[in-house]
């Protein structure tokens, strides 16, 4: 098959994980329903035409997907077939990962748009939302500052984690988290994943991390990996103070709303435009039934369940732990129907720019 007959149908593709420096993966096991165990590869990044910063690798794929049975990069597609691929996009915009962590991730903040553009010469930040899709014992996450924490009592933390594993966790907020939680992650928004957590992730197309912590469990970060190549006194004018307990828990933690309920399948809305311009989330749950058409270019991942993808001609079957990118060339052409259930999330990119 041709690059062009790829772009004119449901692309899937090779397991695509990818090397941190946190412990994880073992949940993935019953997600992707392998023999994964925890090790230094805890993510799966979905249908990724983004690079990953790893420092001290040449890999120029690194993080970017492998088209199934093919040697064809999922860039290459796109930049080969753009229209049938995009239509009028420039590009795909959004970046999708599965990540299961076993330790907690390093405290951390990501850049917006405006502080990529002067430090990164990038038009995206790394706004993200997470779906929990299962958890270990006392699962938990990090997010925003306990009510008084200054900029003096952060930076003093930072100083201090270079000794003291703790330094840094006891400024944030604590909470547990169950599958099916929803939060959104806005840019400069403090936060670490805890231990225990199989997330869904879709946030904006980029690498870019800071984490001013000395330590990832017993790892010891680079200034590199930390900072960027910025200056630790210019990274950590990433961070935004504002981020307390109160606004985490009712800005940024997320109420799944139903936009229909037809052909035994429930639509639901869990990241919205008005939640983010970024990207938007979305969740199918099968009963017996079936989707609408679904739409393009968008990103599908098969969180539960199983069921098929067809058009009417030919179908292809579809379980738990399958991913697969709707080409434009594709849009309104087919839909997943179930005999038993299925969950479906779309991962949908930002309007066109």
């Amino acid at each position: 098959m041709n690059h062009k007959e790829y772009a004119k149908n449901p692309i899937f593709f090779e397991k695509n994980r990818v090397f941190r420096v946190y412990l994880g993966g073992k949940l993935f096991s019953d997600f992707f329903g392998d023999d994964s165990e925890d090790c230094f590869y805890p993510e799966e990044w979905v249908c990724s035409s983004t690079k990953a910063l790893n420092e001290g690798s040449t890999d120029e794929f690194e993080g970017i997907s492998k088209i199934k049975g093919t040697d064809i990069y999922f860039n290459q597609l796109i930049e080969q077939e753009k229209d049938l691929m995009l239509g009028d996009r420039d590009g795909l915009d959004v970046l999708v990962k599965a990540l299961d962590a076993a330790i907690r991730l390093p405290v951390q903040a990501h850049p917006d748009k405006e502080y990529s553009r002067k430090y990164f010469n990038s038009e995206f930040g790394k706004a993200e939302a997470w779906l929990i899709l299962a958890t270990r014992p006392d699962a938990h996450i990090y997010f925003g500052f306990k009510d008084g924490v200054t900029k003096e009592d952060f930076e003093k933390a930072v100083n201090e984690s270079e000794t003291d594993k703790m330094a840094m966790e006891v400024l944030l907020n604590k909470i547990l988290v169950k599958p099916g939680d929803v939060y959104f992650i806005p840019a400069k928004a403090v936060h670490a994943i805890g231990a225990g957590c199989l997330i869904l992730e879709i946030q904006e197309p980029t690498d870019f991390t800071i984490q001013p912590e000395r330590y990832c469990g017993d790892y010891k970060l680079s200034d590199k990996q930390m900072y960027l190549d910025l200056d630790k006194d210019t990274a950590l004018t990433v961070f935004d103070y504002s981020y307390n307990k109160d606004r985490v828990l009712n800005e940024c933690r997320k109420t799944p709303t139903i936009l229909s309920d037809e052909n035994n399948c429930v639509k639901t809305v869990l990241i919205s435009k008005d939640d983010t311009p970024c990207f938007s989330l979305e969740r199918y749950e099968i009963n017996k039934g079936k989707t609408e058409k679904l739409s393009a270019p968008v990103i599908y991942v098969v969180t539960d369940g199983n069921g098929v993808l067809t058009n009417g001609e030919k179908e292809i079957s579809l379980k738990k732990g399958d991913y697969f990118f709707m080409p434009y060339s594709c849009n309104n052409e087919y839909f997943v129907k179930s005999d038993s259930s299925l969950t479906l999330a779309a991962c949908i990119p930002p309007e066109r720019n």
